[in-house]
């Protein structure tokens, strides 16, 4: 019998981050606390944010709300990371990207992490930015697979190509 495997990545999905933004785009243009205020929430290149509004604090509720839809949405907020509230001009500007990919050090952390408290016989590869899991039972990859999802990384990850 072959091998079992599955892959844990470090993805968005596109699609759903944008309907998050145009969901909170559509909130902010609605609610009473936003009005005349200038907040807004636009993409800036392939995977920014960018947040304008005329204080810090009302560009922080614009965040917020982005926050809790990208939640409803289930994309996980650690793939987020947003800066620190810049002025510009009169404006308040915040820069936000989601990170995609594992980075080498993560994936030699994770590696490690499953080579260590995971169950004898499974392997792990590192491939780019995604790490390969094989075994020879899939009860194995079950457990690596909770193991992952219990362990606090400061990234997020899926599972695919589960086989």
């Amino acid at each position: 019998m072959a091998d079992s495997s599955f892959d844990i990545v470090s993805k968005i999905d596109r699609q759903e981050a944008d309907n998050a933004l145009n969901q909170a785009q559509r909130e902010i243009a609605t609610r009473y606390d936003f009005k005349n205020t200038g907040a807004a929430i636009d993409w800036s290149g392939e995977w920014g944010i960018e947040i304008t509004a005329n204080a810090d604090e009302r560009a922080l509720a614009v965040l917020e709300v982005f926050k809790e839809k990208l939640i409803k949405r289930d994309i996980s907020l650690k793939t987020l990371d947003a800066d620190e509230p810049r002025q510009s001009g009169k404006d308040t500007k915040i820069s936000a990207s989601f990170g995609q990919g594992i980075s080498t050090e993560q994936a030699k952390k994770l590696s490690k992490l499953i080579r260590d408290e995971g169950p004898k016989g499974v392997k792990v590869q590192i491939q780019g930015d995604e790490l390969r899991v094989t075994s020879k039972k899939r009860d194995d990859l079950q457990a690596v697979i909770a193991l992952v999802k219990g362990a606090d990384l400061d990234f997020a990850v899926q599972f695919t190509n589960y086989r």
